[in-house]
């Protein structure tokens, strides 16, 4: 494996990294359709803007979202909504493991 490789790799793994928690997936999938602002994005996962600010900082330093500031209101969105991919290849993953614990169920 090259440096150039290794390199790669570990970028991947800082994005992965970034939204691998439930509260930041749900923040990617609220962010699908247009920005919003942390007090929208709060309401709707139903969290404090603060802790919700810090899962917000998590992703926009690892390239994962954008800001912007209006006035007093800081507005996200998705700074390459093709991440959202990732969402369906995951479920493809989920429905591939119930069809094998299915199979597994029926032997026994």
């Amino acid at each position: 494996m090259t440096q150039n490789e290794m390199m790669l790799y570990e970028k991947q793994a800082e994005v992965a990294q970034a939204i691998a928690h439930p509260l930041r997936l749900a923040i990617l999938d609220f962010l699908r359709e247009r920005e919003r602002c942390v007090c929208d994005i709060a309401a709707a996962a139903g969290s404090e803007r603060s802790n919700i600010s810090r899962h917000l900082s998590v992703m926009v330093n690892a390239g994962v979202l954008v800001s912007r500031k209006e006035g007093l209101k800081v507005y996200y969105r998705l700074k390459c909504p093709c991440i959202l991919d990732f969402f369906s290849c995951i479920s493809k993953v989920l429905r591939q493991q119930i069809r094998d614990h299915k199979k597994i169920l029926r032997r026994l």
